[in-house]
């Protein structure tokens, strides 16, 4: 014979259990894949984070590295340029040395006879004399002596005062005459 079976049980109510028990599972796994979702998105964009904040730690340092060594070019830079300053004004004492002591031979040479130098001043090319002279025909000696120098242009008379304390006919003059460079002859 066979086997008949007959549910007592309120079988509809078991169904029911079972598919609110079936929804309980499946929402918890959602909820908790979810959360497994929302955790792993959060770690990495945190990684992320953490990532870009070291490399901007990076780059913060290695830009502090580079404005020190940027302070550095420019101190010397500095140093670089008053050195090559010092260096031409030497070159240029070194280069007028020669004329400085060619405008004293040309002093000495041309210096007429009864006639003292008392003062010297040079002035860039201007060059001012305070003397004393016997007469006043020894400063015009003097004034065509400058005048046929070639060291010597513009010679001119700025002051003479008659001073006995010298001798009888002596004067004190003043008198201004400009420096220049003869132009080397092309042999």
């Amino acid at each position: 014979m066979a086997d008949i079976k007959i549910n007592l049980l309120p079988w509809r109510e078991e169904v029911r259990q079972d598919k609110k028990d079936e929804f309980l599972r499946v929402l918890v796994s959602v909820v908790v894949f979810a959360g497994v979702i929302v955790f792993g998105v959060d770690r990495f964009y945190n990684a992320e984070i953490d990532s870009q904040n070291s490399r901007n730690a990076f780059i913060n340092k290695e830009i502090k590295v580079l404005e020190n060594r940027i302070k550095e070019i420019n101190l010397l830079q500095q140093k670089r340029n008053e050195l090559l300053s010092r260096m031409q004004v030497i070159q240029e004492l070194q280069g007028n040395r020669p004329i400085i002591v060619r405008i004293f031979d040309e002093l000495a040479r041309k210096l007429s006879d009864r006639v003292f130098f008392q003062t010297l001043t040079l002035r860039g090319k201007e060059m001012a004399v305070r003397g004393v002279a016997e007469s006043n025909n020894r400063i015009s000696s003097q004034l065509r002596n400058f005048d046929e120098s070639v060291w010597f242009t513009s010679p001119n008379v700025t002051a003479i005062n008659a001073d006995t304390q010298f001798g009888p006919q002596a004067s004190v003059f003043s008198l201004s005459v400009t420096q220049s460079t003869p132009v080397k002859e092309e042999e």
